[in-house]
C-alpha cells in the first residue's frame, strides 16, 4: 500500500493545497482550484471494503473552485468530490464508504449545448457533525444542516435542515433527531 500511496500522490496535479491530511488509503488531488484541510482529516479505513483496490479522488476543477475540509473529518474508502465552484465540509463530519459530492452537472442540460460545461454550478455545504452513510451521492446546491444523518444509499439533490435523518432516492426526511 505504501508504494500505491506514493504513486497516487505523484499522480496528483493540484498545486493549491493548504493544510495536511492523513492518507490511510491513497488520495489523488487534481484541478486548478484550492483544496483546504483542517486538522485531523483522514481518508480511508483499513478494516473496511475497498481498502486495497480504490482511492479517494478530490478535484477542484476550475480556478474559482474551493474544496474545504474542517477539523476532525473522517472519510471511508472510495470517496469522490468534484467541484467547479465550492464544496465545504465542516468540522466533525463522518463520511461512509463510496460517497460522492458534486457541485455541478458538468455538462449543460440543454441538448443543443450538451458538450459545454454547466454554466450554473452551486455550492455544496455539509454543516458540522453530519454523518453520511455508505453509497450516498450529494448533488449541486445542497446544504445539509448540522447534526443530520444521511442514510445509506441516499440520492440528495435538495437541502435539508439541522437535526434530521434523511434517506431514499430522492432523499426525504425520515425523522427528526431533536
Amino acid at each position: 500500500m505504501y508504494l500505491k500511496k506514493i504513486y497516487y500522490r505523484m499522480a496528483s496535479s493540484n498545486g493549491q493545497i493548504n493544510g495536511k491530511y492523513k492518507a490511510v488509503q491513497p488520495v489523488v488531488i487534481k484541478g486548478k482550484g484550492q483544496v483546504v484541510f483542517g486538522q485531523n482529516v483522514q481518508f480511508g479505513v483499513v478494516n473496511s471494503p475497498m481498502y486495497y483496490n480504490t482511492y479517494a479522488y478530490i478535484e477542484a476543477r476550475t480556478e474559482q473552485a474551493t474544496i474545504s475540509f474542517g477539523h476532525n473529518v473522517s472519510i471511508n474508502n472510495q470517496f469522490t468530490v468534484v467541484s467547479e465552484l465550492g464544496v465545504a465540509i465542516h468540522d466533525d463530519v463522518l463520511i461512509g464508504l463510496n460517497c460522492a459530492i458534486y457541485d455541478s452537472n458538468f455538462h449543460d442540460l440543454d441538448q443543443a449545448n450538451r458538450k459545454k460545461t454547466d454554466l450554473n454550478p452551486k455550492k455544496v455545504i455539509i454543516e458540522r457533525n453530519v454523518f453520511i452513510g455508505n453509497n450516498v451521492t450529494i448533488l449541486k446546491g445542497v446544504t445539509i444542516g448540522e447534526n443530520s444523518v444521511i442514510a445509506a444509499g441516499a440520492m440528495v439533490f435538495h437541502s435539508f435542515p439541522a437535526n434530521v435523518v434523511i434517506g431514499g432516492s430522492p432523499a426525504k426526511i425520515i425523522r427528526d433527531l431533536a
